[in-house]
C-alpha cells in the first residue's frame, strides 16, 4: 500500500474570500478530508513549502500575485510542480482556462459553486494523483529491479568471461609445457654431456700438441679455423646454452605459476611469486625501444604470509594492472615524443605490506601521466573502454575488481594524478584456509 493511502488527504484553498473559504472547507471537511486556508499566493507558497498539500484549490483573481503566476512558481519547482492545482474562477473564457491549463493546472471550478461538482472534480483527481504516485512507485521499483538484473547479467558475463579465458590458458599451458618439455629435458640431459665431451676433446688436442709436432697443413688449418679461440667458445657455448635452457624453464614454471590448475579452489600461495612470474612473462615488452629506454622495475616487497586464494584469477589480476601500465607508459611515450626529445624515464613500482596484522595490500604504480580525470568514474564498469578493436576487450579492470571483490573479499581501488600516474591498491584480508 503506497503512502499517498496510509495519510489523510490534504488540500489547501488559497482564496482572498473568506466566505468562499469557509464554505468550501466545510464541505471538503464533510468527506474526511484535511484542509488548509491561505487568502494570497505569497502565504501559500511560503505554507506549501513547509506542508506539501495532496491537492491544491486556487482562486484566480487575488491581491499581489494572483492566481496564474502562483501556480507558475508552484510549477517552476520541483517540490511542488507534482502537486495538482484546480483554479477557481469566476472567469468563463476559451483564453482563461487555456492560459492556466498551459501553466500546468489540471482543471477548472467555476463561481459560484455547485458542491456536488467540486467534490466530483476533487476526487477525481485525487484519484488519478493517487494512481500516478502508484505508477511512479512501480516505474521506480522496476527500474531498480531492472538494474539489478543487468548488474547480475554483468557479473554473470564476466565470470563467465573470466572462466573461459583462464580455461582456455589453462588448456594452452598444459598443451605448450607437455610439447617443451620433452625435448627441452633432453636438450638440458644432454648439454652436461656435451659439456664434458668437449673439454675431453680438448684435452686430448693439447695432448697431442704436447707430444706430436704437427705438420705445416695442419697448423695452417688451426690457424685458419682459430683454433685456440674455437676451444674457449666451444666451452663458454655450453654454459651459454646451459642458461638458455634454465631461462625456458624459469618461463615455463611462470606459465604454470599464472595459470594455476587449482584456480576453483583456495590454495596458500605466495603472493610475491605471483607477482615475480607475471613480470617475467611480460619482460619481454619492458626492453628498450625506438621510442623510450627500458621500463624500471622497483620492487618493494614487505614480510607476508602466504595467503589462502584462488592462485590462477589472482595472477590474472596481476597481470591485466601491469599490461595496463605498460600500455599507459607506451601511450605517453608517443604523446612525449610529439612535444619534446627529452627522455624520460619509466618506472612501475610494486610494493606490497601488511596493514593492521589483517589485511594484505599490493600497489601497483606508474608514472605514465595519470587517468584522465573525465573517465576515472567509468573505468571499472564493463560498458566503457579506451581500447582500440584490435587492442584487447577493454574488460581486464572489471573482471579483475570482480575477482577481487567478489572471489576473496577485498578491495581493488586507484588513485590517479593528471600528469604524474597512476596507483592501484589492492587490499586482501589475510586468511590461511
Amino acid at each position: 500500500m503506497s503512502s499517498s493511502e496510509t495519510k489523510p488527504i490534504r488540500i489547501l484553498l488559497i482564496d482572498d474570500n473568506s466566505t468562499n473559504l469557509q464554505v468550501m472547507s466545510s464541505v471538503l471537511e464533510g468527506y474526511g478530508w484535511q484542509t488548509a486556508v491561505v487568502t494570497d499566493g505569497e502565504s501559500a507558497i511560503a505554507h506549501i513549502d513547509l506542508m506539501p498539500p495532496d491537492l491544491i484549490l486556487l482562486d484566480v483573481m487575488m491581491p499581489g500575485i494572483d492566481g496564474f503566476e502562483t501556480c507558475r512558481r508552484l510549477k517552476a519547482n520541483p517540490a511542488t510542480a507534482v502537486i495538482p492545482v484546480i483554479f477557481m474562477t469566476a472567469l468563463v473564457s476559451s483564453a482563461e482556462k487555456l492560459k492556466g491549463l498551459s501553466l500546468g493546472a489540471v482543471d477548472y471550478i467555476t463561481k459560484p459553486f455547485d458542491q456536488d461538482e467540486v467534490v466530483a472534480r476533487v476526487k477525481l483527481h485525487l484519484r488519478l494523483s493517487q494512481l500516478t504516485h502508484r505508477l511512479e512507485e512501480e516505474v521506480a521499483d522496476r527500474t531498480q529491479a531492472l538494474e539489478q538484473s543487468m548488474q547480475q547479467l554483468q557479473r554473470a558475463q564476466l565470470q563467465l568471461i573470466q572462466s573461459e579465458k583462464m580455461s582456455a590458458l589453462g588448456q594452452m599451458v598444459s598443451g605448450i609445457g607437455h610439447e617443451i618439455n620433452n625435448p627441452l629435458n633432453f636438450i638440458g640431459g644432454n648439454l652436461h654431456f656435451i659439456d664434458r665431451y668437449m673439454r675431453d676433446l680438448c684435452a686430448l688436442m693439447d695432448l697431442y700438441d704436447q707430444k706430436f709436432v704437427a705438420d705445416e697443413a695442419i697448423q695452417e688449418f688451426k690457424d685458419e679455423i682459430e683454433f685456440e679461440h674455437l676451444k674457449q667458445d666451444c666451452l663458454k657455448l655450453a654454459d651459454s646454452m646451459q642458461e638458455g635452457v634454465k631461462r625456458i624453464k624459469e618461463i615455463s614454471g611462470s606459465l604454470r605459476t599464472y595459470a594455476r590448475a587449482d584456480r576453483n579452489q583456495r590454495s596458500l600461495y605466495d603472493i610475491h611469486h605471483g607477482l615475480d612470474s607475471t613480470l617475467l612473462l611480460l619482460r619481454h615488452r619492458q626492453r628498450a625501444n625506438e621510442q623510450r629506454s627500458a621500463i624500471q622495475i622497483e620492487q618493494h616487497y614487505g614480510e607476508i604470509p602466504p595467503l589462502a586464494c584462488y592462485p590462477g584469477p589472482l595472477n590474472q589480476v596481476f597481470m591485466n594492472l601491469l599490461s595496463n601500465a605498460i600500455d599507459a607508459i607506451d601511450e605517453q611515450t608517443q604523446v612525449n615524443s610529439a612535444k619534446s626529445d627529452q627522455a624520460v624515464h619509466y618506472t612501475i613500482g610494486l610494493r606490497t605490506e601488511v596493514v593492521d596484522d589483517s589485511v594484505i595490500m599490493i600497489l601497483i604504480q606508474d608514472n605514465a601521466g595519470g587517468i584522465p580525470v573525465e573517465i576515472q568514474s567509468k573505468i571499472f564498469s564493463p560498458a566503457f573502454t579506451t581500447k582500440a578493436v584490435d587492442k584487447g576487450t577493454g574488460l581486464g579492470l572489471p573482471i579483475s575488481r570482480q575477482i577481487i571483490t567478489e572471489k576473496h573479499y577485498g578491495t581493488l581501488c586507484f588513485d590517479s594524478q593528471p600528469g604524474e600516474g597512476t596507483t592501484f591498491v589492492i587490499k586482501l584480508p589475510i586468511m590461511t584456509e
